[in-house]
């Protein structure tokens, strides 16, 4: 009579043993990893945008319409409540955020691999993500930008998948759409084992809603156009490669090559999986709509990069766990030399961007006072955080603009090419709010007042040289205009 009840007991206590000896080990490993990420104030201009708009929204600013960008809001507004718990001068809070998130994208991926293979797979699944996830240049994989935070609900989606929970799995994929939009490709391979599983007939509702209704209350929340708008519909021209096709091919081909470095121990096991490890469709499927995702809006930055690392850990393992133990940590050495590598890097990786901003923001808090308004033209918006100054326009960075990102050095680029409807918006900012400094940081490249008539009007106008930094050219307004 009492044999019954002990058998879940036991497992309960293998269940909880197990993972009492491999959170601690993830939890290291995680923070090793990430360990680059808090040697610097912030990494890259994505995380200065994430940290202007929020300080802009904590001032009453409306997403999508005075603070604006092409993401969805979930990572906004969690710079904004960090910035309201800890205060908005570090960045401190959010890497911590990001350890935890690489964290539970680990601790995910392992207890997948446990439930379909084995103890075994789940330790290897865990410790290969986390040595592979910093496998890419610093700026991309250390920073606590979008694809960081997206990747424990891409994992989740598919965690709930494999468990039958449909609404759960949709809600995931509803949560790695609005930290960013490629989040949402996860759909597909959920969509999958649900095909698979044949559930009940309620089954394919319950992921239909529960990806769609947290889509739609993001949309109610914000502005329901605006929303659309910047996630959505209004980035054709930033989408296309025409004048930039071998710049955008070296950097995906620079990319690819840089990954496939720090994934030297997946690789072969990789390709073993494709030869017939069984019961991995759906991880192909998930790896192929990643690849897709990566590829989508043809810029290959790094960071888009991290959003194929899950699915591979996952392949890996799926190889290893019937191979003798010891390929299995043949596979982890190789990573652990891997990371080692990149980690280094990231520790001794220059600074040149970032010292240039923090020249710039040091001479714009001298010339400014904290009620000024200030445009800083370029592509590095972080200056206006790191001066502590607010921006004249709700545009804060020449690409929304331009359409440059970075990555177009052709023809499409300039006044034509901007956000539909940007320029009448910026002509007015700058008329209500004069900015009483204008900072021309495009320091000879293609969205510079020289291509730009419109910026070129506006400082004949008003405003007279004062002074550079770096190249970049400060001018102050003339008393009177």
């Amino acid at each position: 009579m009492l044999a019954a009840p002990l058998a879940p007991a036991r497992t309960t206590v293998t269940r909880t043993a197990y993972w009492a000896r491999l959170l601690p080990l993830l939890a290291a490993l995680a923070c090793l990893t990430r360990l680059p990420s808090f040697t610097r104030p912030l990494w890259n201009p994505d995380e200065g945008f994430l940290a202007v708009q929020a300080r802009l929204l904590a001032e009453g600013g409306q997403l999508y319409g005075t603070v604006v960008d092409r993401k969805p809001p979930l990572l906004p507004w969690l710079y904004q409540a960090a910035f309201a718990l800890c205060g908005s001068g570090s960045l401190t809070p959010l890497r911590v955020l990001a350890v935890l998130a690489q964290l539970s994208t680990a601790v995910l991926l392992a207890s997948l691999a446990r439930r379909r293979w084995g103890d075994r797979a789940g330790r290897t699944a865990g410790v290969l993500y986390l040595l592979v996830s910093v496998g890419l240049n610093p700026e991309d994989a250390q920073a606590a930008t979008f694809e960081v935070f997206m990747l424990p609900w891409t994992a989740a989606a598919m965690w709930c998948a494999d468990r039958g929970r449909w609404g759960a799995a949709g809600a995931a994929v509803a949560a790695a759409f609005l930290t960013k939009q490629t989040g949402g490709a996860v759909l597909l391979p959920a969509a999958w084992l649900l095909y698979r599983r044949r559930p009940r007939r309620a089954g394919p509702a319950l992921l239909a809603a529960g990806s769609a209704l947290p889509v739609l209350g993001a949309a109610l929340l914000t502005d329901p156009a605006g929303f659309l708008f910047w996630t959505v519909t209004g980035s054709a021209a930033y989408a296309s490669v025409t004048g930039s096709e071998l710049h955008v091919l070296t950097r995906a081909v620079t990319n690819t090559a840089i990954l496939a470095v720090a994934s030297a121990g997946l690789i072969p096991p990789v390709v073993r999986a494709a030869r017939g490890a069984r019961d991995t469709a759906g991880l192909w499927l998930w790896t192929a709509s990643s690849a897709v995702a990566v590829a989508a809006g043809c810029h290959f930055f790094g960071h888009y990069y991290l959003q194929l690392i899950p699915p591979l850990a996952l392949l890996a393992t799926a190889a290893l766990h019937v191979l003798p133990r010891e390929r299995a940590r043949a596979a982890v050495r190789v990573s652990a030399c891997a990371c080692a590598l990149f980690v280094g890097w990231g520790l001794l990786a220059p600074r040149a961007e970032l010292a240039h901003a923090e020249r710039l923001a040091a001479a714009l808090a001298v010339r400014t006072t904290a009620a000024d308004r200030v445009l800083v033209w370029g592509i590095h918006p972080e200056t206006y955080w790191l001066a502590d100054r607010t921006p004249a326009t709700r545009y804060l960075t020449a690409g929304l603009l331009t359409n440059w990102s970075g990555g177009r050095d052709g023809p499409r680029v300039g006044e034509r090419y901007a956000v539909p409807g940007a320029w009448p918006l910026f002509r007015r900012e700058l008329t209500a709010h004069p900015p009483a400094l204008v900072v021309d940081d495009s320091r000879g490249k293609p969205y510079g007042p020289d291509h730009v008539p419109a910026l070129r009007r506006l400082l004949a106008a008003g405003y007279t040289e004062a002074g550079r930094v770096d190249g970049a050219v400060l001018y102050t307004r003339v008393p009177g205009k």
